[in-house]
This record gives structure tokens, sequence and C-alpha cells, in this order.
């Protein structure tokens, strides 16, 4: 038999992820009617688990069963699909006949899609295997990790040995801001350095009629957080992108009461953790300044998130490969700036190469953004996210193709 050409194995793939579309979207619909947050996704690993062994594929369970590995391929695989499973506690408000039935959570940021386009791919990749239409040998490796919303889940599954052999990763990110059936791409850059940070206020509380008898922490905050907003801005170079939010404020108990305490919580962000360092140097030296200001004591506790995602040139060149080839270069979008979210997909980064792409999952310029309560997808982007990543992985195993890119 002779060997299928890339025209040929193109349309099968392109076929198979047809004829799958039903059983990927019923992975998506039972996910997200059956979310589970984050350091609780007992059940979604199980799930996966039992639909991949469906198809003849075998899997591995992360810490505490939360998390799934699998391999598809007789070799052992050195490139790698990345899915997040976790939702968000954020109550489903949307009307449609899969929504969330559990109350106050719901997968409002897509990961539902995300495994159900990775399993897609996989099983695609399987199943091209068993009918011996792929034009060279291929094997992969899917991980479907736990807990990306608070950035452990990434390292717990490295702990359990996921990157094992490996040396790229890719992944997948809905985008709600972009049209069904096209694609973003974008080389370096991709998403920001992200730390919380806790700031406790402590004064000395009095009857608001004599603040003179206080140490008021709640006027030493608002200090806090003008100056914060104010200065750090004029210390970055203007070039260097750096958000400072604070969202989060708790203080007092009565209006006629001032408080003893006031705690504020917030997240900064950046692309360049030397930016993200002299930042935080930066806070510091206006917290002191404001403490002894004010006579108030205050302290300040930061929490790192993710680092930041830098995709890999090469593998970035075979997503707009992949792209150009399933949906057309057309509909392969370049992203002109990087996001200033976080993604735990960064954490493995610091041990293999990888790329991650934004799949246009809308249905009108007017939907729901990520994280809101009425988040919904086009579920045809699905189809697309699967071809391309499908088309992806059986392009990086080309024997022709530039081994830079491998």
């Amino acid at each position: 038999m002779s060997e299928p050409t890339q025209t040929d194995w193109c349309q099968e793939l392109d076929q198979i992820v047809e004829a799958q579309f039903d059983r990927i979207r019923q992975v998506r619909r039972h996910l997200h009617r059956q979310p589970e947050p984050s350091g609780e996704e007992f059940q979604t690993s199980l799930y996966l688990a039992e639909r991949l062994a469906g198809f003849g594929l075998e899997t591995t369970f992360g810490p505490d069963k939360r998390g799934i590995v699998v391999n598809v391929g007789d070799n052992p695989p050195a490139l790698g699909l990345r899915a997040d499973i976790d939702a968000l506690r954020i109550q489903d408000d949307k009307q449609a006949d899969y929504c969330s039935t559990i109350d106050g959570v719901m997968h409002a940021c897509g990961h539902d899609a995300h495994s159900a386009t990775v399993f897609g791919a996989l099983v695609t990749v399987s199943e091209m295997a068993q009918r011996n239409v792929l034009p060279w040998a291929v094997s992969c490796r899917g991980i479907f990790q736990p807990a990306e919303e608070t950035n452990h889940g990434a390292l717990e599954m490295m702990d359990a040995g996921a990157l094992d052999g490996l040396d790229s990763l890719l992944s997948v990110h809905m985008d709600p801001s972009r049209m069904a059936g096209t694609i973003g791409v974008r080389q370096g850059d991709f998403t920001a350095d992200c730390h919380e940070m806790r700031i406790e206020v402590t004064g000395r509380g009095a009857h608001a009629a004599r603040p003179h008898e206080a140490i008021d922490p709640i006027a030493a905050t608002a200090q806090l957080i003008s100056s914060i907003y104010l200065f750090v801005p004029r210390g970055t170079n203007s070039q260097d992108p750096v958000v400072v939010t604070f969202s989060q404020i708790e203080g007092g108990y009565a209006p006629n009461a001032i408080p003893d305490k006031v705690v504020v919580r917030g997240t900064l962000r950046t692309l360049d953790t030397g930016v993200s360092e002299a930042t935080m140097r930066h806070i510091d030296r206006l917290i002191r300044g404001i403490a002894e200001a004010s006579d108030t004591k205050i302290t300040i506790a930061w929490t790192s998130g993710p680092p930041p995602v830098k995709n890999d040139r090469d593998l970035t060149r075979l997503l707009i490969h992949a792209g150009r080839h399933t949906i057309g270069g057309e509909h392969v979008q370049t992203i002109p700036r990087a996001s200033m979210g976080g993604e735990d997909f960064a954490n493995y980064l610091s041990h293999v190469r990888g790329a991650m792409f934004r799949l246009g999952c809308a249905r009108s310029t007017q939907d729901p953004p990520l994280h809101s309560s009425l988040f919904d997808i086009d579920e045809s982007s699905l189809l697309v996210g699967a071809k391309v990543l499908a088309y992806a992985v059986i392009e990086w195993h080309n024997p022709d193709r530039d081994h830079s890119a491998k």
C-alpha cells in the first residue's frame, strides 16, 4: 500500500473530526453540566478517562485521581497537548439545556471546551493510526490538568511525571472576542507574569466623631491605593506594561466607628519578571512612606501566580501552518498584543518549549466575555480547535520538516 499523500491524510483528518463532532460536543456539554472547581475535579477526570478508554486509550490519573495523562501512538511521545479541566465559582445564569447543574459553579473560562478540543484531537490521531492513514509514525500525549485557576495544577502534574520524555507542548484557550471559525496566534509574549498581594494596614480605632483619637487605617489605605495607582506608572518605563489592580477592601464594622485594621487585596501583572520585581520594590517603598506619614503599621504579602507565557517561535509557526491547512490562512489572525491575564500553562514552559493559541468561539461581537455568568461558546469552534491541534501533532512528526521546529 502506498504512503498517503498530504492531500489524502488532510482529507482523512477533516472527515474524522467531522464524524466525531457529536462525541466532542457531548464531552463539552457533559463537563459544562457537571463542573468541578479547582481541587475537586474527581468526576471530571474519571469521565474523561472513561471516554478515552472507549477509543482504546489507556490513561493514568494525576495526584489524588485529579487530572489524567494519556499517550497516543506506539512510540514514546515527545509532543504533548494540554487541556485544563477545572471550573470557576460563578453562578451559571445563561439559558441553555446544558447549563451547569451545580449551584455556584460553572465553566466560565472555557476549560470544558479546552478538554473537548484536546479530546477530539487525540481520538482523531488515534483513529487515523488505526485506519493506517497517517503519513508517518505519530505519537503524542494528552495532559488534562486540574487546578489551573489556582496555579497549582501544572505544578502537580509535572511532579507526577506528566512531562517525562516531552520536549514540546501545545495548548489552546477559548476567545469570545474572536469569531468562531478563526484562531489567534502570537509569537513570544502571550500572557502576563502575575502576582497577588495582600496588604494589611493597622492603626487604632476610635469614635468617628473624634478621629484625632484614632490612627485611621482607612485614611492611610485610601492614600496608599491612590499613591500606588499614581506613582507606579510614573516610575515604570512607559513601554513596559504594568497593571496594578485592587479588587477587595475589608475594614470597619459600623458607620460611626473608625476600625483598627483594613485589609486590601489585589494583583500585579507585567510581561517580564524583572519588571515585576522592580514594581514590587517600588510598592514596598510607597508602603514605608505612607506608614511613616500616617503612623500606621503596613505589611504586604506577595503570592506568586503563573509566570508569563512566551510562545516558542517554531511551535507558533507550526500552529500557523496547521491553521492555514485546516481552516484557511484568512482565518488565522495575528494577536497584536499580549494578554495581561495569567495562565498556568507557563509553568510547563520552564521545562519544555510550548505555544498556545486563541480559539475564536463567539457567535457575535456582543458575546459575553470570559468569567461572565453568561459565558457560552459557538460549539463549531470545537471542530476548528480539534483540527488545528490534530494537524499540528501530525505535521510536528514530518521527517522533512525543519528539525529546529521539533
